[in-house]
């Protein structure tokens, strides 16, 4: 439909149809036989039945044969016959689950990022999706913050900008309306990741030089490949909610960035600025979103209830309404809507997609290049097919390790570590053991009760604790090694899930501390979906594996790993601290002037803990050696035209093949502003045959070198510059170069 038609359409809709379009609801109130406006989410939103069959989007309702019947049902009610749009949270995968975002980075590998997400976004699409929620590129520091778990770029702007720009790419292709593309959604708009005390939906409060330079580029990122949706975030920004953000919205967002696209509130968003305080009632609420340029309302009455009367007392210009709604007419045309309202929805092909053999061989796949391989002493890694294997631990035959956002999963796929090992080296040589449930009774419960579910009672919790115990230390004493796997509960990491101790529950801890004591060999897989505090763990271990929450086919992607029928590569995204108490925590961090130096006393220090990370940034071990030399810089002076190149000699000092991540960090030594220690600019992740070494070279330009001074002036300065070239943030090789 041309832009005309959708001018003349607009012309033709009532006030009470064009605030409709501006509405989002759940899925469900179409899927009841009788619709009532006088129960359920009508009432609690207040809807008529007339507003109901003017709402443009709903949330959260897949699968062809129920798009087809909602869609039918509305649009014979709508008088205009303006399609619904249909939107779903898919994070990380919808009957196929993938790795979670933070895994996926982990991979630091485009191609894993890309595929993951095309896969998902296939599926589904076939299921109905026109528009995704999805990708997240908050850039994350605190790993007490649930959400850490859907950042694919973690505590990086750099890797937040790189892989932003890979998923929509994946999601949107050069076309949204082509079968199998979908409209991403990024989100949460802005600098969500940087909550006070880790907590969700918390304050956030910075300058605007800091959020430039880490937060911003990421969304940047994303609005330049054609990203068609922006989500609203929660929290505060200068003291005002992002959501009624007339400065984030109007002037950065749509001026600033030049994003076309239409902003959707987070859920309840623009209801919950009265709690925030900036808003007195619904009605000034709703006033405030709209004059910021927010679209779409999820999930709450206050444009039904009130837009309408605003724009006819004269206080929202009906051209701000109407800026809104063609918005969201026009990416229902791109999405090719109004031609087939059911977009790619085809039940046979639906069916055909989501019983493909190829997207479990895909997610296997690239399951394995998401895993980080924490610690490897005595080359404990890989295993050898011939021993007696003792596997223990509450991750050991469980199907829970999907992470909190996979509701549209295939659980009847899945299968656990024990009976893909019991296929790999016969069932006479695994023996399990449960030893201890992820969590206690309590502690589950705090996790139940605030989550509104059932709260569950352990009859005889402690001695059900000491059997499980007794029963794993006879089974590992029979054992030739120890597979140990545990960590989070599912619903310990994602949204609402900020935590003040990061560490693993007591109950697995004494597992591990009593398998210790055996001194046999002790293999940790590790399940959960933000760094934790690995200390006591990794000290008690012999190879510890982080696995994160890997998906569908993460059991069989763990047993290739650790018999080496795939080696390993992943490198963390988010430095791992040594105590909770250290978060924030992060590699680009700014020297004081009292850095930490030697363990003088007078510095900028903890007494009981070192102040680095337990695991860096970009710290990941292969099965392979890999060793760095001959750093050489092509010239020590860097102009405007005249950029440089650094190369590094990498060999493969081993007979196993493998892949490593070469990473470039660059200093601003002294700069009008207080730079960071170093800040990646670039990384390549290079296969290596056994024992074959080679070159590896990066260019260096200006724009590697501008920051945003204290006159939020984007600029490099002329000084010195340390680079660094090395396999994390920690271990690097260095050298100096000048900008003339």
């Amino acid at each position: 439909m041309k832009k005309e038609k959708l001018l003349d359409l607009l012309n033709q809709m009532t006030l009470e149809e064009k605030v409709g379009q501006l509405i989002q609801v759940a899925g469900e109130t179409f899927l009841m036989d009788d619709v009532d406006t006088t129960t359920g989410p009508l009432k609690d939103l207040n809807l008529s039945n007339e507003m109901l069959y003017n709402v443009g989007s709903i949330l959260n309702v897949v699968g062809s044969e129920k798009i087809r019947k909602i869609q039918d049902e509305y649009l014979s009610k709508n008088r205009l016959k303006i399609p619904l749009l249909f939107m779903a949270d898919v994070i990380n995968g919808y009957r196929t689950v993938f790795p979670i975002p933070i895994a996926q980075g982990c991979s630091w590998s485009q191609k894993v990022v890309h595929d993951c997400t095309r896969v998902s976004i296939k599926e589904a699409g076939a299921a109905g999706t026109n528009v995704n929620f999805s990708p997240m590129v908050d850039l994350v520091r605190d790993s007490r913050w649930g959400r850490v778990m859907e950042s694919v770029g973690g505590e990086d702007p750099y890797l937040g900008e790189v892989f932003a720009k890979t998923m929509i790419e994946a999601y949107q292709g050069e076309d949204i309306s082509k079968l199998g593309n979908a409209a991403a959604c990024v989100k949460h708009f802005a600098a969500y990741g940087a909550g006070e005390g880790g907590r969700d939906y918390n304050t956030v409060d910075m300058s605007e030089k800091e959020f430039r330079q880490y937060y911003l580029p990421a969304y940047q990122s994303a609005i330049r490949e054609g990203a068609e949706m922006i989500m609203t975030s929660f929290n505060t920004i200068n003291g005002i909610p992002a959501t009624v953000n007339q400065w984030l919205l109007r002037d950065v967002l749509r001026k600033e960035l030049g994003f076309q696209g239409v902003v959707i509130s987070d859920y309840s968003a623009i209801e919950e600025t009265i709690n925030h305080g900036v808003s007195k009632d619904k009605k000034e609420a709703a006033y405030k979103a709209i004059m910021a340029g927010v679209d779409i309302d999820m999930m709450s009455s206050v444009y039904a209830n009130n837009l309408k009367e605003l724009v006819e007392e004269g206080k929202v210009p009906e051209e701000v309404l109407n800026e809104s709604v063609l918005r969201v007419l026009t990416l229902k045309n791109k999405l090719g809507l109004f031609e087939n309202p059911y977009g790619n929805t085809d039940e046979e092909r639906e069916k055909k997609i989501l019983k493909s053999k190829e997207n479990l061989e895909e997610a296997r796949r690239l399951s394995a290049e998401t895993f980080v391989l924490l610690k490897n002493e005595k080359q404990t890694l890989p295993l050898e097919k011939n021993k007696k294997i003792a596997l223990i631990g509450p991750y050991g035959n469980n199907i829970a390790i999907l992470g909190s956002w996979s509701m549209f999963s295939d659980k009847s796929k899945i299968q656990t570590l024990k009976e893909v090992l019991e296929e790999k080296i016969g069932s006479e040589n695994v023996l399990y053991a449960k030893g201890s449930e992820i969590l206690r009774e309590k502690e589950m419960n705090q996790i139940l009760s605030a989550d509104g579910g059932n709260i569950i009672h352990i009859e005889n919790e402690e001695e059900k604790e000491k059997a499980y115990l007794e029963e794993a230390i006879e089974v590992a004493k029979q054992s030739d090694v120890i597979v140990l796997a545990i960590g989070e509960h599912y619903r310990q990491s994602g949204e609402a899930c900020s935590r003040a101790n990061i560490e693993i529950s007591q109950i697995q801890q004494n597992l591990l501390n009593e398998l210790a004591k055996l001194n046999k060999t002790i293999v940790t897989i590790l399940f959960n979906g933000r760094p934790l505090v690995l200390k006591d763990i990794a000290e008690k271990t012999d190879a510890l594996l982080e696995v994160w929450f890997p998906g569908t086919e993460g059991a069989n992607a763990i047993i290739d790993v650790i018999f080496g029928e795939v080696n390993p590569s992943g490198k963390l995204t988010m430095s791992f601290p040594q105590a909770t108490g250290q978060c924030p925590i992060y590699y680009n961090h700014y020297n004081t002037g009292r850095p930490h130096i030697n363990n003088i006393r007078f510095a900028s220090r903890y007494q009981d803990i070192p102040t680095d990370s337990y695991y860096p940034f970009g710290y990941g071990l292969s099965y392979s050696k890999f060793e760095y030399s001959d750093l050489k810089i092509s010239s020590k002076k860097i102009s405007q035209k005249a950029p440089i190149t650094i190369s590094v000699k990498v060999k493969n000092n081993s007979n196993l093949a493998g892949k490593e991540v070469i990473q470039l960090y660059i200093q601003d030594l002294v700069a009008s502003n207080v730079r960071p220690v170093k800040e990646l600019k670039g990384f390549k992740k290079v296969y290596f045959e056994a024992f074959e070494e080679k070159e590896i070279t990066f260019e260096i330009t200006i724009d590697m070198l501008k920051f945003w001074n204290e006159k939020l002036e984007y600029k490099a300065e002329s000084g010195e510059f340390k680079v660094f070239v090395g396999t994390n943030a920690r271990d690097t090789k260095e050298l100096k170069f000048e900008l003339i």
